[in-house]
């Protein structure tokens, strides 16, 4: 009987890891602060529960700060036509998302527009779910 308790434990703590490093968007983000960003994309991670991007934007005195950038996950991302390959570091981004509440370099982006193509992708943002 401790043997099985033991085996539970070990397997639903995975579980409740994952399920704390989700969150709503309210908490994190806020809605009533728009931003549209443009700038250098310099890492990638397409991982669960969100797919996160940087990107390195030029304030108009020059200094850059670079932005994480929190997307949908993988699966709504596929969903809405991206592929893993749809966007890698060197690539020239606009973004439209919103600023997280923090006052960080974080945002929750709602769609990317790839400066080469100029194709809109959206990114299944958690805002309003």
């Amino acid at each position: 009987m401790r043997m099985r308790s033991l085996i539970l434990l070990a397997l639903a703590l995975p579980l409740s890891a994952r399920a704390l490093a989700h969150h709503s968007f309210a908490a994190e983000f806020d809605a009533k602060q728009p931003i549209m960003l443009t700038g250098t994309v310099t890492k990638v991670e397409w991982t669960n529960p969100h797919v996160w991007f940087y990107v390195d934007v030029k304030d108009a005195g020059g200094r850059v700060t670079n932005w994480g950038m929190e997307m949908g996950g993988p699966n709504g991302l596929l969903r809405a036509g991206w592929t893993r390959n749809s966007m890698k570091a060197g690539d020239v981004v606009t973004v439209d998302g919103f600023k997280a509440r923090s006052g960080n370099p974080i945002g929750n982006a709602t769609s990317v527009v790839m400066s080469s193509t100029g194709q809109k992708l959206f990114a299944a943002s958690s805002q309003g779910q």
